[in-house]
């Protein structure tokens, strides 16, 4: 197993990619060890409110504000089943602390704080996730199907979906539209 760890990362999806579920795709990468890796699309926004989704589980939300924000696709595996990107790790039932600062709930208990007003600051809730097996993304990285570059908060939270991306390959100094989808190796 090499030593490459991608844990709070950006995968920017390669022009040459296919795969309708990551085509023009950015990711972001919350766990990667040696058993595999799993993320979340964070620029594919669904025609579902969170207003919607509340009322679709018999929940309250509170928080006008956030009535109109949109669910995302957050990849293909469980798209049944709700994930909440967030800042405030806090102490929720079921996290995957990220980092220090971000974590992924997927219990209830976080949706329930949301809808009262008291829930993460920032947060993006997602249908589905991205999973890799082990060494899986390794060989997509070999085969020129992702750029990476370390995740930032502002382009997560701060930012509309449709400009998540762009930001993302700013940081690289890279245009999305000048990438070829030819690789070469040195």
């Amino acid at each position: 197993m090499s030593e490459l760890n991608l844990t709070n990362h950006f995968l920017i999806a390669m022009p040459a990619m296919t795969d309708p579920f990551f085509a023009k795709s950015l990711t972001y990468v919350c766990e990667h060890n040696d058993q595999g890796a799993m993320g979340i699309v964070v620029n594919r926004p669904i025609s579902l409110t969170l207003s919607e989704l509340f009322a679709q589980i018999n929940m309250p939300l509170k928080p006008v504000e956030l009535e109109d924000v949109l669910v995302h696709f957050g990849g293909p595996v469980q798209t049944d089943r709700g994930f909440v990107l967030h800042d405030t790790v806090g102490t929720w039932q079921s996290t995957l602390q990220v980092n220090d600062r971000i974590g992924l709930t997927t219990s209830k208990d976080i949706l329930q704080a949301v809808g009262e007003g008291q829930g993460p600051r920032h947060l993006l809730v997602t249908l589905g996730y991205a999973g890799w097996s082990q060494g899986q993304l390794e060989q997509e990285l070999a085969d020129n199907a992702w750029l990476s570059v370390a995740a930032s908060e502002h382009i997560l939270f701060d930012l509309p979906a449709e400009e998540r991306l762009p930001a993302a390959m700013a940081l690289l100094g890279i245009d999305y539209a000048t990438l070829s989808d030819e690789a070469g190796h040195a």
